[in-house]
């Protein structure tokens, strides 16, 4: 035996042994150095991310010993550190058999393997090549924060774990200052085997703990691996009640065909009507996604329903036939290399109510390029091509409406819906836009077009037709008005800045529509006809921003803005539909655009001057607020800007807020005094001085977690109250206060001030920390668009970490 070598205590000794070689090199901080023979030549290996080649081992030790081919290294202040194969152990004690290609350690052993799990043990055995090991009072933690822990650990393999008397838990099992805790939720087993091939964890005799109280036992059960992001299996229940259903359970299972590709399969199963299967498919490629979802039952309709049509309305009842009723939702969006982009979406339902009777989660998603709006779906193809300079896209879709149109005062079951011939198909639709690569006058110049091509099947009138093209007496048979248009734009813009800061803007825009128009009311006395429209407009955008430091780290910002525009008589054909520009939102940027309708089909012309001011005052850490006040001015009223009234076609109105010759005040503002609170309004004031929209949004938190929120919005451009009257007003409310360590109180509601009634609120008990949320409460469902009329009941949401989650009790509700 060779002689022990051992160094001063304050002395590092750092090891780098060769293994497999048959060679070992020691150096000291003093210089001290043995070695056994001279290592063969090696083929030169590269280092891996540790800084060591594949078979390096590097230590760290205050003192070692070899007893033939075991070299063990001991720490006496500061644990060993030994590195190899991207892994990382420390402990008090390490030995190395050189033969046997085994590692031992013991005395608060700590183990981070190459994905940066991590593993606490009081003895630790592992070979070389981290295949096989044995571990005693065994723990890991996994990345994601879960924990593992066990009497003995053996890896009987590459991939098997195998766990004695073992306890998981995704909950932190530590405070803040560093004191153990017991875990809100665990899961106690005789045995657990981590099977990485299966990415399974599995139990034998689990008991599922909740606060350390034993609440349920299995004698199997399994889960995926944490470290996993999807694998197959069973997902959280979703409890639910309705009405109508009766109480619902819907269980989701997910099957990974691959790391690109799974089914979600979640049948509904219902006490009171037929069950209801979603599916879901998903695959991702190299380029893109597709995403297909649908349902199906085979029932009748159910809800309220005045079922011998003598005006009593019975509750929860089945009507109609018994039939087929689906819907299918897809989506697919892909970007292969290059300038162009593809992607489509399809949406379809048999039912106007299907997703309210079984509370289809999340059916009105905005997937591709345009978005059907709520209740409405739409199926849509298109393809993009964008580059720095340019950019062009081509479009077809139809919209299926699934919003009510007239509300029955008997029973929800017996609501008007909008027919789907109301709305136009688009085929084609084609935008584009154009930049040179260099300034042109010492300006910016920028080059649009448009084409369309709509089709109506179902005649419509206002907002769509003009006063002077709607029939005044009955317009049953008529067929819908098709239109084409296609438009060219040309716009240049010059920034300049004068010595004193003042900014000028001049640019010029020039602008000619071609429409070709066809099955024209009667009114007229044409079918048909070409109509073609040009606008030329000149003019100047000016702003002066002033800023003054009003104290130690604040500032007020005041910026005085105004433009002065002239236009051509824009010419607005009353033969021209409106399709795209019913309603304008004035706000700080569009108040100051020369075509501040968002469509192609209402134009402004004449003489403008648009004037505002914002100011801004900024202090500490990024707070501030800030409040923009302005207005249009025109030379002469834009009567053609006029619709009827729903609920009275001979009178006229404005919902643009820009047919007289002042505009209505655009006033808008934002504040976030601390990192805490935020908040942002919004409002157009007619000259009258009442408000015709509103928006008002404020959120704010308190404590570590208690939080609220506030909305208003309000619509009032409608000037006489009706069943056609589109006005709305809503309050929305949502918050929650922790009222005893994790116990808390959430509450949420919507009230319609318009019709005087409270369409959704909740109250519950909430319990929330680190890795589990439970919530519990009443729900009451009074929207008008339920077939079953107003739905309360108790709702349930549950969200655990690495299991998963709910979600709604309910679903959306829409």
């Amino acid at each position: 035996m060779q002689r022990d070598r051992r160094w001063p205590r304050t002395a590092v000794l750092r090891r780098r042994l060769l293994a497999g070689a048959g060679a070992v090199a020691l150096a000291a901080s003093g210089g001290a150095a043995f070695a056994q023979q001279a290592p063969a030549p090696q083929p030169v290996q590269q280092p891996g991310p540790d800084g060591l080649v594949p078979d390096a081992i590097y230590l760290e030790a205050d003192s070692t010993t070899r007893n033939g081919d075991v070299i063990t290294a001991t720490g006496r202040e500061q644990r060993v550190l030994a590195r190899f194969r991207n892994t990382t152990l420390r402990a008090g004690e390490v030995s190395y058999d050189l033969k046997l290609g085994v590692a031992g350690a013991r005395d608060r052993v700590e183990f981070t393997d190459p994905a940066g799990n991590m593993v606490y043990a009081s003895q630790l055995q592992i070979d070389s090549d981290l295949r096989a090991g044995v571990a005693v009072d065994f723990a890991t933690r996994f990345r994601n924060g879960a924990s593992l822990m066990a009497a003995t650990a053996v890896r009987r393999s590459e991939n098997v774990n195998e766990l004695n008397y073992a306890i998981f838990t995704p909950c932190p099992i530590c405070d803040a200052e560093g004191n153990t805790k017991q875990p809100s939720i665990s899961i106690q087993a005789e045995k657990v085997v981590q099977d990485e091939a299966l990415r399974a964890i599995l139990y034998r005799n689990a008991v599922f703990r909740i606060g350390g109280v034993p609440v349920f036992y299995l004698p199997v059960f399994s889960h995926p691996d944490p470290t996993v992001e999807r694998a197959s299996g069973f997902l959280v229940p979703i409890p639910s009640y309705d009405e109508g259903r009766g109480v619902s359970v819907e269980v989701p299972y997910l099957q990974v065909i691959s790391p690109s590709e799974d089914w979600l399969i979640s049948p509904q199963f219902n006490t009171d009507v037929a069950p209801f299967v979603n599916l879901q498919w998903r695959r991702r490629f190299a380029d893109g996604m597709l995403v297909l979802r649908g349902g199906y039952t085979y029932e009748r309709n159910f809800g309220n329903f005045d079922i011998d049509n003598d005006g009593v309305v019975e509750n929860d009842v089945r009507f109609g036939d018994l039939t087929s009723r689906s819907y299918f939702l897809g989506y697919g969006a892909f970007d292969p290399a290059g300038p162009w982009r593809w992607g489509f979406t399809a949406e379809r339902t048999s039912d106007k109510t299907l997703f309210d009777r079984y509370d289809v989660r999340s059916p009105y998603q905005d997937n591709g390029l345009y978005y059907g709006d709520e209740r409405r779906l739409i199926s849509q193809i298109y393809a993009e091509h964008q580059t720095a300079r340019s950019y062009l896209s081509i479009a077809a879709f139809s919209i299926q409406s699934l919003r009510v149109k007239e509300f029955s005062p008997i029973t929800p079951a017996l609501n008007v819906f909008e027919s789907d011939g109301d709305l136009p198909y688009v085929a084609p639709l084609i935008e584009a836009r154009w930049e040179p690569d260099g300034p042109v006058l010492g300006g910016r110049l920028r080059l649009r077009g448009s084409a369309v091509s709509l089709s109506r099947d179902d005649y419509i009138g206002s907002p769509v037709l003009r006063p002077g093209v709607i029939p005044a007496g009955p317009t049953a048979g008529y067929p819908g008005v098709d239109s084409r248009r296609i438009s060219g734009q040309a716009e240049w813009r010059r920034t300049m800045i004068s010595p004193i800061g003042l900014r000028w803007e001049p640019f010029v825009d020039v602008r000619a529509d071609v429409y070709s128009v066809s099955d024209l009311p009667p009114v007229l006395g044409i079918e048909g006809d070409t109509i073609s429209r040009t606008r030329a407009t000149v003019g100047l955008d000016v702003s002066y921003p002033l800023i003054r430091r009003i104290g130690p780290g604040a500032d007020l910002i005041i910026e005085p803005m105004a433009q002065l525009s002239m236009s051509t008589d824009p010419d607005l054909d009353v033969r021209i539909p409106n399709e795209d520009s019913a309603t304008v939102e004035l706000d700080e940027s569009s108040l100051f655009r020369i075509d501040r309708f968002p469509g192609y089909d209402l134009v402004e012309g004449g003489l403008r001057l648009t004037t505002g001011a914002k100011a801004t005052l900024r202090w500490g850490d990024s707070r501030q607020a800030s409040l923009f006040v302005g207005r249009s001015f025109r030379d002469s009223e834009q009567t053609s800007f006029l619709v009827p009234v729903p609920d009275a076609p001979t009178q006229l109105y404005d919902p643009t807020g820009l047919s007289a010759d002042t505009s209505d005040w655009v006033v808008q503002g934002s504040f976030s005094p601390s990192d805490r609170i935020r908040g942002w309004g919004h409002a157009t004031v007619d000259s009258s001085g009442d408000i015709r929209r509103a928006e008002l949004a404020v959120d704010g938190r308190w404590g570590l977690r208690n939080l609220g929120t506030l909305s208003y919005v309000v619509d009032r451009s409608n000037p006489l109250a009706g069943p056609l009257n589109r006005n709305y007003e809503f309050v929305q409310v949502a918050g929650q206060q922790f009222v005893y360590g994790n116990w808390g109180i959430a509450a949420a509601g919507v009230a319609d001030l318009e019709r005087n009634i409270i369409t959704r609120s909740e109250v519950g008990l909430l319990f929330d920390d680190d890795c589990f949320r439970f919530e519990i409460g009443w729900r009451r469902d009074n929207t008008s668009v339920r077939p079953s009329g107003p739905s309360e009941g108790i709702y349930i949401r549950l969200n655990l970490a690495t299991f998963g989650g709910t979600g709604y009790g309910q679903g959306d509700g829409r």
